[in-house]
């Protein structure tokens, strides 16, 4: 059956007239499309408790009075305070495999869903006021507030748990497959990991490592480019931990010698969240790296990305080329991805063709046709690139350009009237033409087709909140290759660390870019085979900004630390 309006119910029960709810959807055109029910709130037509009720009746629930449900501690170890205040949700009660929770917004069905996902029970929706949510939330969690170390401290002092995970992770004999689900199924192991996973996401760490060595398993989160260590849990529950990651992400998990990828699909407090899912085998265990990508905050804009104006210029004036390569270099982890994205998303449009191959394919795009790269069944950059050239293409995303095949198809796909983006693993801009030419790809080609080369790095940010000047001292003035006299009227800048930031000092990261725009000149040098220091220096002399020199910018703008830049740059040679 179809629901009923709220609107319509509201005037059912007697709570508002037919005058009352025009005003009240006027209020809410005017607002945008907030919910109905808030909208009678504020303009005080409805109160808390009459929303609730209405609520209740439209989608055939009940209505829970928090103030006079005393909740168990069984109920309240399954749903941790994290998850309560994410999701605006109190458990009540646990029947059998069914768990019925209370919340103020019983129309956020996508909520049930998650919830089903990550704790593995069927879910029952109650309906309460938000108030009673609030101080239901700070009654119960916050006298004894879940963290990581207390559910660390309870899993290890749990000896039952330990002798099912002992037995269940022997090497010696056949795998008991039935007690190995039910370890990874077991309630401690699902609420630790759901903790570390909804950490991971609400801190906007981009992966999280799961680590087994002999004496001890180690979980860390990479946040802003630097690993952070978790409280470690106890060694006995790494396999159980792994298997559970193993089960999410539909892996075998009763092969232990082998590598296996994965992937786990989640909606986390409204966002889409894809964990990519690599397992590892160690000496002392399977090692899990999980790489977050959450599609529900990432901005594909190149406006956004922080290049300067005159460079974001005439990159853009590259990528509406068309047709010939534009290369985007830098190590792993550097943004090289999001920058192509930016890109594409700018160029995408109906009378367009785009056509991108990944390795994986990272963020889905309306009106781009992208393919997954499937080395096992030879799906590779090289055979796909041909593919993608029969279909009739303007312009091509290669992930990367991996061996020379498929640098030559790219090259001829230039040759042929398209535009190609591609990334490639150097230094520098100057060093990806001597890359090239080392792959095999013959000079007079790099010159025909290779229109630009953008190379980038992410450095920390400094946190706006802990952010105080500071004398640079000797020896990052050496790094740097600056004199004091050099820096006179300029100042530097560090975070002193405070609670926004982790104590680190750092928030956020921003992009140092060096653009080399292919002219006549550096042409006419890739064909005398001129070396990579000799393309730099006649780079710079047309006006390319060095990734030291866009550093040194950031520096003196008081966006990050001459520390971050002497990390992430080299010094040209």
């Amino acid at each position: 059956m179809a629901l009923r309006r709220l609107g319509q119910i509201l005037i059912d029960l007697g709570i508002i007239d037919e005058e009352q709810l025009e005003a009240m959807l006027a209020e809410q055109a005017a607002r945008g499309g907030e919910l109905l029910g808030r909208i009678g709130i504020s303009m005080s037509m409805v109160t808390e408790e009459q929303l609730a009720e209405a609520l209740a009746e439209q989608w055939r629930t009940t209505v829970a009075q928090l103030g006079d449900t005393p909740l168990k501690g069984d109920v309240l170890e399954i749903v941790s305070e994290p998850m309560a205040q994410l999701y605006r949700i109190v458990p009540l009660s646990l029947e059998g495999n069914r768990l019925t929770i209370a919340s103020a917004e019983p129309q956020k069905i996508q909520i049930a869903d998650e919830l089903r996902v990550l704790l593995g029970y069927d879910i029952k929706v109650c309906v309460s006021t938000e108030p009673e949510i609030q101080k239901a939330i700070e009654k119960y969690y916050s006298s004894a507030t879940d963290t990581v170390e207390s559910v660390v401290d309870k899993l290890a002092g749990d000896k039952e748990l330990e002798a099912a995970a002992n037995a269940a992770s022997s090497r010696d004999g056949p795998i008991d497959l039935t007690s190995v689900e039910a370890l990874a199924e077991s309630a401690p192991v699902r609420k630790l990991l759901n903790m570390v996973l909804l950490m991971a996401i609400r801190d906007g760490a981009s992966d999280i490592h799961f680590e087994p060595f002999e004496h001890e398993f180690r979980i860390r989160l990479k946040s802003d480019g630097v690993l952070q260590e978790m409280v470690p849990p106890p060694k006995h529950l790494a396999f159980a931990i792994t298997t559970r990651i193993k089960v999410m992400a539909n892996l075998d998990i009763a092969e232990r010698r082998l590598p296996q990828d994965g992937r786990i699909e989640l909606t986390v407090g409204g966002h889409p969240v894809d964990l990519r899912v690599s397992v590892l085998p160690t000496l002392f265990g399977e090692s899990v790296v999980m790489r977050v990508l959450d599609r529900g905050v990432v901005s594909l804009n190149l406006e956004k990305l922080g290049m300067p104006a005159d460079m974001l210029r005439r990159f853009r004036q590259m990528i509406h080329r068309p047709n010939g390569i534009v290369l985007v270099t830098g190590p792993t982890g550097s943004g090289k991805t999001t920058t192509l994205y930016s890109a594409l998303s700018e160029l995408n449009s109906i009378d367009e063709k785009l056509i991108t191959t990944e390795d994986p394919v990272e963020y889905d795009i309306e009106g781009i046709v992208q393919v997954p790269i499937d080395t096992e069944i030879g799906n590779t950059f090289a055979a796909c690139l041909r593919a993608i050239l029969r279909q009739d293409p303007d312009r091509i995303l290669v992930g990367e350009i991996r061996d020379v095949e498929t640098a030559e198809i790219a090259v001829q796909a230039a040759l042929t009237g398209h535009m190609v983006f591609s990334t490639l693993h150097t230094n520098d801009s100057p060093a990806t033409v001597t890359r090239l030419r080392d792959m095999g790809v013959p000079p007079f080609l790099i010159t025909a087709t290779v229109e630009a080369i953008l190379a980038q790095r992410l450095v920390r940010r400094i946190c706006a909140n802990c952010k105080e000047e500071v004398v640079p001292d000797a020896d990052a003035l050496a790094d740097l290759e600056v004199t004091s006299d050099q820096i006179v009227g300029k100042k530097f800048y560090r975070g002193r660390g405070c609670d926004k930031c982790n104590n680190s000092g750092y928030k956020g990261r921003l992009g140092l870019y060096e653009l080399l725009v292919m002219t006549d000149e550096l042409r006419d040098m890739v064909i005398r085979n001129a070396s990579t220091e000799e393309l730099r220096e006649v780079a710079r002399k047309a006006g390319m900004v060095t990734l030291r020199d866009s550093g040194m910018i950031s520096i003196y703008d008081g966006l990050t630390t001459a520390d971050e830049v002497i990390r992430e740059t080299i010094l040209e040679a």
